[in-house]
C-alpha cells in the first residue's frame, strides 16, 4: 500500500469511461475528485501544479479507454473475526446461529482472533480488489470486551490508504442474556463507535421487547446508529421489523436505523409485503443483504422503486462461522443479480451502483461517485460496459482510493 499522503496527492487519471460513457480525464488533488472533463489526447503529460505552494508535482495515469467505477462499499462486514492469511482453519460447529456462536466462542482464543495481523492481511486483499469503504461489525462481549474495535481500528489505520470505515458494536453473544453486555455498548457508543447492533432479539434473547427497548435507548442517548441483525423469517421476523419501525418512528431515528439480513420480508404475502417496503421507505430503515444462496430473496426491485436504501455485504470471510469467502465485492454483486432474477442491462447497472455510489449513506458519505466533490476511489476495469463488469468480474486493474494507487 502507498504510504504517501492525500494532502500530497495531485494526480491525473486520463481516458477513462466513468460508469462506461464517454472517455473522460479525472483530476484529483487532496485525495477529491476535484474535475471530470472530457479526455484531451493534446493534454499535458502532467497535471499543472495548483496554485498552493505545498503541493506535490503532479502524476499522469494513463486509464488506457477502461471502464472506471467508483470504489466498491461493503456494508457489512466481519473484519475482525477471519483467520485469513493462516494455516486452514476447519469448521466444527453445528450449522445454527447459536452453533455457530457457541463454536466461535470456543475457539477464537486459540486462534488468536482479533488479530490485528488477520485484519491488516484480510482487508489489504479486500482493497487490491477495488473495495474502498466498509462497515464493519466488530463484537463487543464479555470475553472480548472492546479490544476487537481497536484491532480494527488498528489494521484500517496501517493499510497505509484512507479507507472509509464505520464500526458496528456487535453484541454476537447475545444483549440481555449476558449480564454487562449493554453496558460494553454504551461504552463503546461514547468512545467513537458509529453503531451498535443487536442480534435476533426473540430466539436469542427471548424478549424481543426487551432487547430493542434497551438498544434503541443507547442509540437515542449516544446519538448513534441501529444496525440490528433479524434472521428470525416469518411471523417472527415480520413481527419484529414491526417493533423496530415502531421505535424508530417513536425517536424520531429515521436514517439512522439498519436491518441486516431481514429474511422476513421475503416470506411474506406480496400485499403485505408491498406493505412493509412502504413502512420501511416512511420511517427512513434501510436494510443491508449478503446475498445468501438458502435464505428468502428480499425483493430488491421492489426496494429500489420505494426509495429504501439497500447495501451488500460479505458478512464474515473464512472464519469461525464457514470457510467461505473470497471478499470479491464485484463477484459478490453478480452472485445479487443472479439471486434477483436481473437480466436487463439497466438492472444490472442498477446492482452495481447498489454496490457502489448508492451505498455511500452506509459508510457516513454524503456522495460516492465520479463526480466533482467525491472522494478519489476508483477502479478500472476490461469491460465494453458495466453490466459486463457485472457478469465478468473482471481482474481490477486499478485501484485508486483517495487518489493514492492500490492496483
Amino acid at each position: 500500500m502507498s504510504e504517501r499522503s492525500t494532502e500530497e496527492a495531485v494526480v491525473l487519471l486520463t481516458n477513462v469511461r466513468p460508469w462506461g460513457g464517454p472517455a473522460a480525464d479525472i483530476l484529483i488533488e487532496r485525495g477529491t475528485i476535484a474535475a471530470v472533463e472530457p479526455h484531451d489526447p493534446g493534454r499535458p503529460a502532467r497535471p499543472a501544479r495548483p496554485a498552493r505552494p505545498e503541493a506535490a508535482p503532479g502524476e499522469t495515469i494513463d486509464g488506457r479507454g477502461l471502464l472506471a467505477l467508483p470504489g466498491l462499499i461493503n456494508a457489512h462486514a466481519h473484519l475482525d473475526k477471519s483467520w485469513w492469511g493462516r494455516e486452514w482453519v476447519p469448521y466444527g460447529g453445528e450449522a445454527t446461529t447459536q452453533g455457530r456462536i457457541a463454536h466461535e466462542r470456543a475457539h477464537r482464543d486459540e486462534l488468536g482472533i482479533p488479530s490485528p495481523d488477520s485484519t491488516l492481511q484480510l482487508l489489504q486483499a479486500l482493497v487490491a480488489q477495488g473495495t474502498t469503504a466498509f462497515r464493519s461489525h466488530v463484537d463487543v462481549d464479555l470475553g472480548v470486551g472492546l479490544r476487537g474495535i481497536s484491532v480494527v481500528r488498528e489494521a484500517v489505520a496501517a493499510l497505509g490508504v484512507p479507507v472509509a470505515l464505520e464500526i458496528v458494536a456487535f453484541p454476537q453473544d447475545g444483549v440481555l442474556r449476558r449480564p454487562g453486555v449493554l453496558e460494553l455498548l454504551d461504552r463503546a457508543a461514547a468512545e467513537g463507535a458509529d453503531h451498535i447492533g443487536g442480534l435476533d432479539p426473540a430466539l436469542i434473547d427471548r424478549d424481543p421487547v426487551g432487547q430493542l427497548d434497551a438498544l434503541f435507548e443507547i442509540a437515542d442517548r449516544r446519538g448513534v446508529g441501529l444496525d440490528i441483525h433479524l434472521h428470525e423469517g416469518g411471523e417472527l421476523g415480520a413481527f419484529e421489523y414491526e417493533l423496530i419501525l415502531e421505535r424508530t418512528r417513536a425517536l424520531g431515528l429515521a436514517g439512522r436505523v439498519n436491518v441486516a439480513h431481514g429474511f422476513a420480508i421475503g416470506d411474506l404475502p406480496a400485499a403485505r409485503q408491498r406493505a412493509l417496503v412502504e413502512e420501511l421507505r416512511e420511517a427512513g430503515v434501510s436494510i443491508t443483504t449478503v446475498a445468501p444462496i438458502n435464505a428468502s430473496r428480499l425483493p430488491l426491485a421492489e426496494l429500489r422503486a420505494a426509495g429504501v436504501p439497500v447495501g451488500l455485504g460479505t458478512d464474515g470471510i473464512r472464519d469461525l462461522w464457514g470457510p467461505y469467502g473470497d471478499g470479491d465485492m464485484l463477484r459478490l454483486a453478480t452472485r445479487l443479480a443472479q439471486l434477483s432474477g436481473a437480466r436487463r442491462d439497466e438492472e444490472l447497472t442498477d446492482v452495481v451502483r447498489l454496490a457502489t455510489s448508492d451505498a455511500a449513506g452506509f459508510v457516513g458519505r454524503p456522495v460516492h461517485d465520479l463526480v466533482p466533490g467525491a472522494p478519489a476511489d476508483i477502479v478500472l476495469v476490461h469491460a465494453q460496459n458495466v453490466p459486463e463488469a457485472l457478469v465478468i468480474a473482471p481482474p481490477r486493474e486499478l485501484v485508486l482510493v483517495g487518489g493514492l494507487r492500490v492496483v
